[in-house]
């Protein structure tokens, strides 16, 4: 007879293994659908925020322009400052980070060029500032025309 113990655990050590396995195929069945479908709600989470993102883009200057048909300039300087400076971000980012497509970017780029000039119109109540929103916002949606889903 040997003195050494059974180094393959014996019959009890075999099926606490087999269990412990099984417990892992269970745990890796149920694991990997719902991983898929997190990833699957995480896409379609990031579309909605870049969605909602240039809705607000869009929302800052048609606030800006209505604000500034009724005369009140200061509502339409801050909503035009907020416009001009998500537009900055989305303009000046790289591709990867940004909203909008290299031909987008490009066409969109020279409105942030009126940002000093419309900024002080605004500042100085000039009724002309609310012709010169309603361009910019014109300009805004041809850029933005044919944006395609990321």
């Amino acid at each position: 007879m040997s003195t050494e113990p059974d180094r393959t655990g014996g019959p009890m050590g075999r099926r606490i293994a087999l269990y412990a396995g099984l417990m892992l195929v269970a745990f890796l069945v149920g694991l990997i659908p719902m991983w898929v479908v997190a990833r699957g709600r995480a896409a379609e989470r990031d579309v909605a925020q870049r969605e909602l993102r240039l809705c607000q883009l869009q929302n800052s200057l048609s606030s800006a322009a209505l604000d500034a048909r009724r005369g009140e300039y200061e509502r339409a300087r801050v909503a035009a400052s907020t416009f001009f400076t998500s537009l900055g971000e989305q303009v000046n980012t790289t591709s990867t980070t940004s909203d909008l497509t290299a031909p987008q970017k490009e066409t969109l780029r020279p409105l942030m060029n009126q940002r000093d000039d419309l900024i002080t119109l605004l500042a100085r109540s000039d009724p002309a500032a609310a012709d010169r929103l309603s361009e910019i916002y014109t300009s805004l949606q041809k850029g933005m025309q044919n944006v395609p889903a990321q």
